[in-house]
């Protein structure tokens, strides 16, 4: 199961030969604001929690590209914690070169909508580096508020955004 395509975008399950330009995208400080950039074996094993995700749960982060095979970064549902409350949250990741287009915003949207059509679930929130307000942007632009700021989680600070679906 992954998200239905958008204007620009498809999605579909990482592997491991994805390991290149996820090694790239993870690796890259202009994307990875919090907690911090991951190495290329940190990046393997980023794709393989994805895949035991995607056999235990349907879902995770996906490959986003563009309906030609260019690779986007990547967008999905994780499952995450905050303040002791399991949450699902819509996360994203896009390269560099692509920021500022409206990719982040449209695949965020998709999943948003696979959250509500396909896994029923009640929420979903987006968990952000409070510095990060092009992030913080496309979590509203799909319809999430602000709930809360935290500075006592595992990274130095972050805002939550959430709407119920």
């Amino acid at each position: 199961m992954v998200p239905a395509p958008s204007a620009r975008l498809r999605f579909r399950e990482m592997t491991s030969a994805d390991l290149d330009d996820m090694a790239a995208l993870l690796g890259d400080p202009r994307v990875m604001l919090y907690p911090a950039t991951k190495s290329r074996d940190d990046g393997a094993r980023w794709i393989a929690r994805n895949e035991d995700n995607y056999a235990t749960h349907g879902f995770d982060l996906w490959i986003m590209e563009t309906h030609s095979g260019q690779f986007v970064g990547d967008c999905g549902l994780t499952g995450q914690d905050v303040d002791g409350v399991p949450m699902l949250e819509v996360g994203y990741h896009v390269r560099t070169v692509l920021q500022g287009q409206g990719c982040a915003t449209e695949a965020a949207a998709a999943c948003r909508d696979f959250a509500r059509t396909e896994i029923d679930a009640p929420e979903l929130v987006a968990i952000i580096h409070p510095d990060n307000t092009a992030s913080e942007n496309v979590a509203q632009k799909i319809g999430m508020t602000r709930r809360e700021d935290d500075h006592g989680g595992l990274i130095a600070a972050r805002t939550v955004l959430g709407m119920t679906l």
